[in-house]
C-alpha cells in the first residue's frame, strides 16, 4: 500500500504500539528489574526472617495495641497492624520488598517519560535513562537490607517517592494530584519526623513554579488534615499536641558534640546535660553517647527517654547551646551533611548500629522486641539464617551499593542541570529534597548512613532530570487532560489523543 493511503495514526506510532517496540523501548528496564526481584528472593530466601533493629520493638507494641508512641512516630506501627492477620513476619519484609521494587518503577517511569521526549523515538535510549534513574535504588544492597528490616524506612521512602510521582506527573499538577501529594507527604510525617519540613521544599517548588493557588491549597489542606488528625489523637492518648515526645532528646544529642557549659551557662536544672560526650564512651560518637550511651542523662528521669519534663529541659539546653556558639553548630551540621559523600564508610554513629545495617551469618532479636514479635509473627519471628542464599547476598552486599563518590556524582549532576536551567526545571523537587533528606536530620539529630538512603532515588532522579526533557516552561499548558511530564514537549511523530499522529 502506498504510504499517502495509510490510515491516518497508522504507520510510525501503530509500530511503536506493537509488542516488538515496547519489549525494545522497556526491554532494558525490565531485565534490571527482573534482577532487582532476583536480588530480593535471594534475601528472603537467605534470611526467611526479617531482620531486627533497636526500633523494633517499639513499632511492634505500637501494632499489637493501636495506641501513638511518645518515642517515635506511629505510621509504620499503623502498617504493621493492618498486616497483622497475616500473622507472618516474613509478609512484612516480602511488602516492604515490594515497596523497593515500586520506588524503582516510580522513578522509570518519570525518567523515561521525561527522556522519550528530548531523545529519539525509536530508539531504547530513553529507557536506559530511565534506567539510570531506578538502578541506584534497585541494585543497592543496603536499600535491600533496608527493606529487609522492621523499621519505618521503606514505608517512609515509598510515601515521598509516590508524592514526587504525582507533582511530577503532569506540566502543572492539577488540584487532584496535589491533593493525592499532600496526604502522601502527610503520611511520611507520621511514619518519620524528617518528613515534616519536606512540606516547605514542596511549597518552595510549587513557587517557584507558579502553581495556581487550587493545587497549591489543595496540597496543604491535605498535608494539615493528615498531620493535625495524628496530632489530635497523640493529644487524646498524651494529653499534649505533638507528633512526638522525643524532639528534645535528638535535639540535645545534635549540640553534644560541641556544647562547652562555660560558654552556655545552663540553669542548675540543665547541668545533668553537661559533660564531654566526645570521648564519654569508647566507639561512640558524641550524639550516640548521649542519647543512647551508659551515661545518657536520660537514665536519670523516670520516663526515660521519653519522659516530658526530661526532654523539656534538653530541648531548652539544646537552643541556648545553638544560640551561644552558632558557629559550632553550624560546623557540625556541614560536617556530618558531607560525610555521606566520603570514600570509606566509617563505624558512625557506633559500631553496633553499622553492623546492624548488613546482613550477617547471625543476628539476634533485641531484647524488647523478644515478646512483641512472636505474639504478632509466631514461629515466623525467630531468626533464620539459610545458606547459601545468605552467603550470596552477603557478598553481593560487600560490593554493590551506592558509594559516597557517586551519591556527591548524583548530586553535583543535578545541580548543574538546574544551574543550566536557571533553578526552574522539574528536577528541582527532587533535587531540594535529596538535599533536604540529608541536611535536615544532620542539623536536627545525628549523622547515619541510614538517614542517606532516602535521598538516593531523589538525587539520582534529579541527575536525570535535570538533563533531559525540554526546557523549562515547555510540555503543556497544565490542563488536567496533559499527560506530559512536567518540563517536556511532545516530540515530532508523537502519538495525539484518539491515536493520531502530530505531523513531524
Amino acid at each position: 500500500m502506498d504510504a499517502s493511503a495509510r490510515p491516518l495514526g497508522s504507520g510510525r506510532a501503530t509500530e511503536d504500539r506493537g509488542p516488538y517496540a515496547a519489549a525494545r523501548r522497556h526491554g532494558p528496564f525490565w531485565l534490571l528489574l527482573g534482577a532487582a526481584a532476583l536480588l530480593r528472593l535471594i534475601a528472603m530466601a537467605g534470611y526467611p526472617s526479617p531482620l531486627w533493629f533497636g526500633d523494633s520493638g517499639t513499632y511492634l507494641r505500637g501494632a499489637l495495641a493501636p495506641a501513638l508512641s511518645v518515642l517515635r512516630p506511629s505510621g509504620y506501627s499503623l502498617m504493621l497492624w493492618a498486616l497483622r492477620p497475616l500473622h507472618d513476619l516474613g509478609a512484612v519484609a516480602f511488602v516492604q520488598h515490594l515497596f523497593g521494587l515500586t520506588i524503582g518503577v516510580l522513578l522509570y517511569v518519570l525518567a523515561y517519560r521525561a527522556a522519550r521526549a528530548a531523545l529519539p523515538e525509536r530508539t531504547v535510549l530513553p529507557g536506559l535513562v530511565g534506567c539510570l534513574a531506578a538502578a541506584p535504588v534497585l541494585l543497592d544492597a543496603y536499600q535491600i537490607e533496608l527493606e529487609h528490616l522492621v523499621l519505618s524506612d521503606a514505608l517512609f521512602e515509598l510515601l515521598v517517592v509516590a508524592a514526587v510521582a504525582a507533582l511530577l506527573w503532569r506540566p502543572v499538577p492539577s488540584w487532584r494530584l496535589a491533593l493525592a501529594a499532600g496526604l502522601l507527604l502527610g503520611a511520611s510525617a507520621v511514619t518519620r519526623t524528617v518528613g515534616l519540613p519536606l512540606v516547605a521544599v514542596v511549597l518552595l517548588f510549587l513557587l517557584v513554579r507558579r502553581v495556581d493557588w487550587r493545587a497549591t491549597g489543595a496540597l496543604v489542606v491535605a498535608f494539615l488534615l493528615v498531620v493535625g488528625s495524628y496530632a489530635t489523637w497523640y493529644r487524646a492518648e498524651h494529653g499534649y499536641w505533638g507528633l512526638t515526645g522525643t524532639n528534645g532528646l535528638f535535639l540535645f544529642g545534635r549540640v553534644a558534640a560541641f556544647a562547652d557549659c562555660e560558654v552556655i551557662r545552663p540553669p542548675a536544672d540543665q547541668r545533668i546535660f553537661c559533660r564531654d560526650w566526645t570521648h564519654d564512651t569508647p566507639g561512640m560518637d558524641a550524639a550516640f553517647a548521649a542519647m543512647w550511651g551508659p551515661h545518657a542523662p536520660f537514665r536519670t528521669f523516670p520516663g526515660g527517654s521519653s519522659d516530658r519534663r526530661g526532654n523539656a529541659l534538653a530541648s531548652d539546653f539544646a537552643k541556648r547551646a545553638v544560640l551561644a556558639q552558632p558557629l559550632d553548630y553550624l560546623r557540625t551540621v556541614l560536617r556530618d551533611s558531607t560525610r555521606g559523600f566520603a570514600l570509606r564508610r566509617t563505624a558512625r554513629p557506633s559500631p553496633g548500629t553499622v553492623a546492624e545495617y548488613r546482613f550477617r551469618e547471625k543476628y539476634k532479636r533485641p531484647p524488647d522486641a523478644v515478646r512483641p514479635s512472636r505474639l504478632y509473627g509466631g514461629a515466623t519471628a525467630r531468626p533464620r539464617v539459610v545458606e547459601p542464599y545468605a552467603g550470596w547476598i552477603r557478598a553481593y552486599q560487600r560490593v554493590a551499593y551506592v558509594p559516597g563518590p557517586l551519591l556527591a556524582a548524583l548530586a553535583l549532576v543535578g545541580l548543574a542541570g538546574l544551574l543550566r536551567r536557571r533553578g526552574r526545571g522539574p528536577a528541582l523537587l527532587p533535587f531540594l529534597l535529596g538535599i533536604a533528606l540529608i541536611v535536615v536530620p544532620s542539623a536536627t539529630a545525628d549523622f547515619d548512613y541510614r538517614y542517606l538512603l532516602p535521598a538516593v532515588p531523589m538525587l539520582s532522579l534529579a541527575a536525570v532530570l535535570s538533563w533531559t526533557g525540554g526546557r523549562d516552561g515547555e510540555g503543556g499548558d497544565g490542563d488536567e487532560g496533559s499527560a506530559e511530564p512536567v518540563g517536556v514537549e511532545r516530540p515530532p511523530g508523537d502519538e495525539l489523543p484518539g491515536g493520531q499522529v502530530a505531523p513531524g
